[in-house]
């Protein structure tokens, strides 16, 4: 599990093709190696890697073909950056919502607002049935970071970013037509689900006692 606070960024200094999928290294900086071994998890852009093999700051991951299809990570070159959280251990501070590292589609940079004290990013997901889980006040993760919706339109929704999450983050090198990683709030998603369920059920029961 992981917090939406990402911890720092990290290079990818190199990237391996192999037969359905591939192995990126990235060099990690030394607060970020403490006690980290094979196996151990850790968030790229949000999305749940395992450790593979570590060579000084140089650790490894692989990435199946479905992960390369549903995520941001498939578009990533040498030399790119990426947020990166290890996973929480018990005890941790929660400073931003409960995450499983599980990418559900990815979302497009539509449009950036930029004024005084004020950055805006407007995306839209690439799976519009996802936006009934995207509420205004509502918890939803994008590239890892545990952010607040904004504005919520058809189609499309927005988020507020302070200068630290800027600063910290790969949010504000973010351009028009980049895509970034989305993870819905599952427990938005389980009460926006039971509702669904408990209104199609009275409707149906409403339906029964008419005929």
């Amino acid at each position: 599990m992981f917090t939406g606070i990402v911890q720092g960024t990290a290079r990818v200094v190199s990237i391996e093709e192999k037969s359905n999928f591939r192995t990126h290294v990235i060099q990690l900086a030394p607060e970020l190696l403490s006690g980290l071994a094979p196996g151990a998890s850790v968030a790229h852009n949000g999305c749940c890697l395992t450790v593979t093999s570590i060579e000084g700051d140089r650790v490894s991951f692989d990435l199946m073909r479905e992960t390369l299809r549903l995520t941001n990570l498939g578009q990533l070159q040498e030399g790119d950056m990426v947020n990166i959280e290890r996973a929480a251990k018990f005890g941790d501070e929660i400073g931003g919502h409960m995450m499983s590292g599980h990418i559900m589609c990815t979302a497009e940079v539509v449009r950036i607002q930029v004024s005084e004290n004020n950055y805006q990013i407007w995306f839209r997901l690439a799976d519009e049935a996802l936006m009934r889980y995207v509420l205004h006040k509502g918890f939803i993760g994008i590239d890892g970071i545990s952010l607040t919706v904004g504005e919520v339109t058809r189609g499309r929704f927005c988020v507020h970013l302070i200068p630290e999450t800027l600063s910290r983050t790969t949010l504000g090198q973010k351009r028009l037509g980049h895509h970034v990683n989305i993870e819905i709030d599952p427990q938005t998603q389980a009460v926006v689900d039971t509702v669904e369920r408990v209104l199609a059920s009275k409707q149906a029961n409403d339906a029964t006692h008419e005929d």
